[in-house]
């Protein structure tokens, strides 16, 4: 849905609340006109209510207004003297349209002054419970959500079991486009494994302003652009449609931003012609094929991590011919080392450029596999010479910017245009190419104007991460926010007492230098809360005596 069919579903809201309530508005000694009008209509009735203003805002958040809309319904009734179990069973069961029957049938008499706390205990839990989730949902759809590392694709920086707050306000807050949909769960409801959302109605995309833009080596939360659900056709030949802001989370670090031409060599990045600086956090992993001069010491697991930092699995590959050929993932510095222990005698990286021949012209070759390499790395085009360590260099759009298209460089921009600028609920741009010449919907495209901006992102663990290498750009309305802080890590391989990483909690995601935890302050500060209430709450409990 636009905005103009959303006004038109606000008025019509608005004509439904009018019509179904202008008698209690008189019966509060209002105008009945005051029923009517957007938004003062909701101030009006707050004061009706004995409730703040401010809950006027909740009722336009999404997500949030559907449990405030409970909660009004349900305040609306007892303003009136309509405290019964019956009345409120009833006013939820019917979607608020048991306030139509009350309002034209039943005596109305306002209770100006009513007691806001609950009669009994289990209202007393209901309301604690239902407050307690409207403020995490807001915290959690417009501030800080709380996610978890599941892959090891960002290692070393960020490691699999840790536990992150991830802010929405540095980039902006991205406004829910689903509006009906269970709060603080993501796709799916927990336990009962179904879809937690409702495709449709959707709102469009809408972000609050933030204080700052992405940047170079920022680790970043976003959707993941081609879900699987959306992105692959399935057995019929027909895409599947998954709301933006429902598809999977992923985080990565972003290499190149918007504007950015980027190119890669020998696994190395390079931004407008010179090599991205990584962070001193950042240590990118690669796999390794070496000669291995003490496979005892390599197949001791333990030691290995905890001298080499090699978290992963390290392989036998010739285990009959040649048993001292392994295959591991590191960081430079850990091969280094390893060759200067003895560990190793010899090593390379597993390097995936492509022959000479075959960038020449794939179509005189046989070379299935290369075929297959090439196929399955974006953008998908055997006649490029594209995988995960060799790129020719290429652009990263930006909003705003024109290029000129043609049958060479449309496959990387075909996704861009069909499906991320073509429609939100469906994919309804349809490019194709016809000899030299690119068609956007059967007329001739010979340039293209962007529209929002967009981003590559990887793992720092190049060999073990499926990043835009295999599924192209990161549009802007993606972007979910920015991890910041590290509160707990759990390392799931070793036994629950030692699992914990305590000298990686309470440390910050960004920032120069190596991690430092904050966890004891945190302790200090939480022991200091927890002594300074009891010396309040003793204070008060003396003077109540005296």
């Amino acid at each position: 849905m636009n905005w103009t069919e959303w006004l038109i579903v606000f008025i019509v809201i608005q004509l439904i609340h009018g019509l179904g309530t202008w008698k209690m508005y008189i019966a509060a000694g209002n105008k009945a006109w005051q029923a009517f009008v957007p938004v003062y209509n909701a101030i009006t009735l707050m004061k009706i209510m004995n409730r703040p203003w401010w809950w006027t805002i909740l009722l336009f958040l999404p997500v949030v207004n559907i449990m405030m809309f409970i909660v009004v319904w349900v305040d609306t009734l007892r303003s009136f003297g309509y405290n019964k179990p019956k009345d409120t069973a009833l006013v939820i069961l019917t979607l608020g349209l048991y306030i139509y029957y009350v309002n034209y049938t039943q005596p109305l008499v306002h209770v100006k002054e009513r007691d806001l706390n609950p009669r009994t205990a289990a209202g007393e839990w209901t309301n604690s419970i239902l407050f307690a989730v409207i403020a995490a949902t807001i915290v959690h759809t417009y501030v800080m959500q709380p996610f978890i590392i599941p892959t090891s694709s960002l290692e070393k920086t960020l490691l699999t079991g840790d536990f992150l707050f991830v802010s929405k306000f540095h980039y902006g807050a991205r406004l829910p486009m689903t509006p009906i949909a269970a709060p603080m769960v993501h796709d799916t409801i927990p336990v009962a494994g179904i879809k937690s959302y409702l495709a449709r109605p959707q709102l469009p995309y809408t972000r609050i302003p933030g204080f700052q833009k992405i940047e170079r080596n920022d680790i970043v939360v976003f959707n993941y652009p081609t879900d699987t659900i959306n992105s692959y056709p399935n057995d019929d030949g027909k895409y599947h449609y998954k709301p933006i802001d429902k598809k999977s989370n992923y985080v990565k670090r972003c290499v190149a931003i918007a504007g950015d031409k980027m190119s890669m060599k020998d696994g190395d990045i390079f931004i407008n012609g010179e090599k991205l600086i990584l962070p001193e956090r950042a240590r990118p992993q690669h796999k390794y094929q070496a000669k291995a001069n003490r496979l005892d010491i390599m197949g001791d697991r333990p030691y290995m991590i905890e001298k080499y930092d090699i978290t992963e699995e390290i392989y036998q590959t010739d285990r009959d011919t040649d048993p001292s050929l392994v295959e591991f993932t590191a960081t430079e510095q850990a091969i280094e080392q390893l060759k200067a222990d003895g560990v190793i005698t010899e090593y390379t990286m597993r390097n995936q450029t492509l022959p000479a021949p075959f960038r020449k012209d794939l179509r005189d070759r046989n070379d299935y596999s290369t075929v297959y390499n090439a196929l399955n790395t974006f953008p998908y085009d055997a006649r490029l010479s594209n995988n995960n360590d060799d790129r020719d260099e290429f652009l990263i759009p930006a909003a705003g910017m024109t290029i000129d298209i043609d049958y060479k460089n449309i496959p990387y921009f075909k996704r861009i245009i069909e499906v991320y600028e073509g429609s939100e609920m469906q994919i309804f741009n349809n490019v194709t190419v016809n000899g030299t010449k690119v068609m956007l919907n059967g007329s001739p495209l010979t340039s293209y104007t962007f529209k929002q901006d967009y981003y590559w992102l990887m793992g720092d663990n190049r060999d073990n991460s499926l990043d835009s290498r295999y599924w192209g750009y990161v549009p802007f309305n993606h972007v979910v926010g920015k991890p910041v802080f590290v509160w707990m890590s759990y390392d799931g391989n070793k036994s629950f007492l030692n699992a914990f990483r305590f000298e990686r909690m309470f440390t910050t995601v960004n920032g120069s230098g190596q991690p430092t935890s904050y966890l004891v302050y945190f302790l200090v500060l939480l022991g200091g809360y927890f002594v300074v209430s009891k010396i309040l709450k003793n204070k008060k409990k003396n003077k109540e005596k005296s």
